[in-house]
């Protein structure tokens, strides 16, 4: 009796890289939720990853990125028929690449559902698929850290760490600023000060994040290709309108000292993120007190202008000034801070200093205070005769008035 043939079920078809979408594992089903969600997530974070500088590019990504959607999908389809047995899942997976591709198709998955008009009911197994093949590839952590930093995308984690910090910590901000300010009602004086402290951590990281960023990208960025007309007071009473809910916080005055000759010629963006850096520095290690911020001119005719931060705090011990511009130092013994320990924050502003063609220096004693400093040779501007305009009265991107200013 003739044996009959055996049937063959095809094995699944292997996901088709480079800009195309993964195929239905076990069909071609137009009705299948994982290929409609994990499609668009694919082609979403090829976007993204195409529009930052990594050392493994789109096609890699393409190909890796279809076998964790693959895993995914399989994950899900054992689920819903009940299958005892939890699908293999690809080795090529199991790396901080594919961990990290996991983790994009999930967030591009809660950002793009609604797009494709699916139900919350609908989603809910495939997110459960997403954990369970998260916890399949998910390494022993405390021993992989430290290769995913030190690897080729270290770097670029890094920073889509910091941004992805940066926008809530924004929203914060604003939220606090506008609270403190009654603009929601009133507002009694514990909870002005507890709002201040939140402003005051919610900055304190928010600079973190940008000095990760920034470190990461150089700094020279931020220093304008040619200069540019602009006000140094209005820089000075922005830096003093940022910092003024630390400084009513901590109960401490910030005083201003601005120049006689004030519309000069030089990189704005670059001077701002070194004195609100150094003032922030400032405030945070004063505990009583004031700090003072001014640009005094040389008094000799040039046209060199002497910005400096001064504060009547804790001092600085003189075996920590070799290497206080040091970026990642481990310093310790140092209790009550609000802000980071790393130290990038004044490599970057040292930095910038240098981006300028000048050197920020610091001098420091203990139990009196610290004095950061450093000069720039700024151009005067003349005034425009044409109209009797006053000199910039907004301060800073709220446009709130400045508090006491003192002239030299």
């Amino acid at each position: 009796m003739p044996v009959p043939p055996q049937r063959i079920t095809p094995a699944p078809p292997a996901f088709q890289p480079r800009n195309s979408v993964p195929p239905h594992p076990f069909g071609a089903d137009v009705r299948c939720v994982p290929c409609k969600v994990l499609r668009n997530a694919i082609r979403a974070m090829l976007v993204s990853w195409g529009k930052r500088p990594r050392s493994t590019g789109q096609d890699e990504v393409a190909d890796l990125a279809g076998l964790v959607a693959s895993a995914i999908h399989q994950v899900w389809y054992a689920v819903r028929q009940d299958i005892p047995v939890p699908p293999k899942v690809d080795r090529r997976i199991h790396s901080s690449l594919g961990r990290r591709l996991l983790e994009l198709l999930r967030s591009e998955t809660v950002e793009g559902w609604r797009e494709l008009g699916l139900s919350d009911t609908e989603l809910l197994p495939l997110f459960s698929a997403m954990e369970r093949v998260r916890v399949t590839i998910q390494p022993d952590w405390a021993q992989s850290f430290a290769q995913q930093l030190s690897g080729s995308d270290g770097v670029a984690l890094l920073m889509d760490v910091a941004h992805d910090l940066r926008s809530p910590l924004t929203s914060i901000l604003v939220l606090a600023e506008t609270l403190q300010r009654g603009q929601t009602g009133p507002v009694n004086d514990g909870q002005q000060r507890q709002l201040g402290l939140i402003y005051t951590a919610a900055l304190g990281l928010s600079s973190v994040a940008s000095d990760l960023l920034e470190f990461a990208q150089g700094g020279d960025h931020l220093v304008e290709p040619g200069p540019a007309p602009f006000s140094v007071t209005a820089i000075l009473k922005s830096v003093h309108d940022i910092v003024r809910p630390i400084a009513e916080a901590k109960r401490l005055s910030v005083h201003l000292v601005v120049p006689a000759r004030d519309q000069r010629l030089g990189h704005a963006v670059a001077l701002s993120r070194v004195l609100l850096n150094l003032t922030t520095n400032a405030l945070k290690f004063t505990d009583e007190g004031s700090v003072e911020l001014g640009a005094e001119e040389a008094g000799d005719g040039s046209e060199r202008i002497r910005f400096a931060v001064r504060d009547s705090g804790r001092g600085i011990p003189p075996e920590r000034l070799t290497t206080l511009f040091q970026p990642l130092r481990n310093d310790v013994g140092r209790s009550g801070q609000l802000f980071s320990q790393s130290g990038l924050g004044l490599a970057i502003c040292r930095q910038l200093a240098a981006a300028m063609k000048s050197e920020l220096q610091v001098e420091s004693q203990i139990g009196e205070g610290t004095r950061f400093f450093f000069d720039l040779d700024l151009a005067i501007v003349p005034e425009r005769r044409s109209g009797a305009r006053a000199a910039p009265r907004k301060s800073g991107p709220h446009g709130r008035k400045s508090g006491s200013q003192r002239r030299p």
